[in-house]
């Protein structure tokens, strides 16, 4: 099948109480481990990619990886979405450029140029096949452009999510209730707490309406130690509990984001690789085991977290 919106799979996925996982890419053996997991088990998939990721890997590279695990995976659906467009221009190339989903991010805007902004890709994007992801309330946390510290970041305001909705017209919207971008995500000794009361408002306010939630990796602390006992230096890298993401998926949030796991789960044993191979060179040696983790750990959040396996 060929690269298809989110519009039927968060439809499905809000009726069903689970939700699609969105990975971000940049590189081959990523696209591989993800789509190789989502066929295995069943999983709908939202391939996404940032303006740091169109920049590294380039549009047309990136665009045909896609293009390729389609081909691959005839019955998966793939949505291949923008993550994070700054502006309506990174939005427009995407769409001309054959992306099924783009996300404008506003969200570090006044209220009113934010709905501005995105109902302009929102017309843009509806005259083209395309679907729009807006953004209410701002995440801390640094990953890619973004770049938002604890002071500047807000929760979303419940009271604000059907005018914005309703006057920019976009398809779904992420909101802000305690996740953060990166791996740092809580301070040590903290209890790690979503604001699911922020949740249940907006999801009230907008009964069948798809909620998003960015920064939404876990940072499993064998993958930390991993890094950490291979050289690296990651103290305190904490993240979002799976208990707690699987709950948002079964209420209103139908597109929960991963990246940092990814990175973890590659950089992990690719450390860990080079201190047992010290002698070794081929970058095939060392990515086809990164390869593999980034399909094991892509497996465990769409079976254990999400709960969308199985579900075409």
């Amino acid at each position: 099948m060929p690269l298809v919106t989110t519009t039927e799979m968060f439809k499905k996925a809000y009726e069903g109480g689970y939700a699609i996982g969105a990975f971000n890419v940049n590189n081959m053996e990523i696209v591989q481990g993800i789509t190789e997991a989502c066929a295995e088990t069943r999983s709908p998939v939202i391939l996404q990619v940032s303006k740091g990721a169109r920049a590294y890997a380039n549009h047309t590279y990136l665009k045909k990886l896609v293009e390729a695990a389609v081909i691959e995976n005839p019955e998966l659906p793939i949505a291949l979405h923008l993550d994070h467009g700054p502006d309506f221009e990174t939005c427009k190339s995407c769409i001309d450029g054959g992306f099924t989903s783009v996300m404008i991010d506003g969200s570090s805007l006044p209220f009113e140029e934010n709905v501005k902004l995105a109902k302009r890709v929102v017309e843009y994007a509806h005259d083209h096949g395309v679907v729009v992801e807006a953004e209410l309330g701002t995440l801390a946390g640094i990953e890619d452009e973004v770049n938002v510290s604890a002071e500047d970041s807000s929760y979303t305001r419940p009271e604000e999510v059907e005018e914005f909705v309703a006057r920019t017209g976009c398809d779904s919207l992420a909101i802000a209730i305690g996740t953060s971008h990166g791996a740092y995500k809580f301070k040590p000794g903290t209890k790690p707490q979503l604001r699911f009361d922020i949740l249940k408002d907006v999801a009230k306010r907008l009964p069948g309406f798809p909620i998003v939630l960015h920064g939404s990796s876990s940072v499993p602390q064998e993958f930390v130690e991993m890094i950490n006992t291979y050289g690296g230096a990651m103290p305190g890298a904490i993240g979002v509990p799976e208990d707690q993401l699987r709950e948002a998926a079964r209420m209103a949030v139908c597109k929960i984001n991963i990246d940092s796991d990814l990175r973890l789960a590659m950089t992990g044993v690719v450390r860990k690789y080079f201190a047992e191979h010290p002698d070794h060179f081929d970058p095939r040696q060392y990515l086809k085991p990164a390869r593999a983790s980034i399909k094991e750990m892509v497996k465990h959040k769409l079976i254990n977290v999400l709960g969308c396996d199985g579900k075409f």
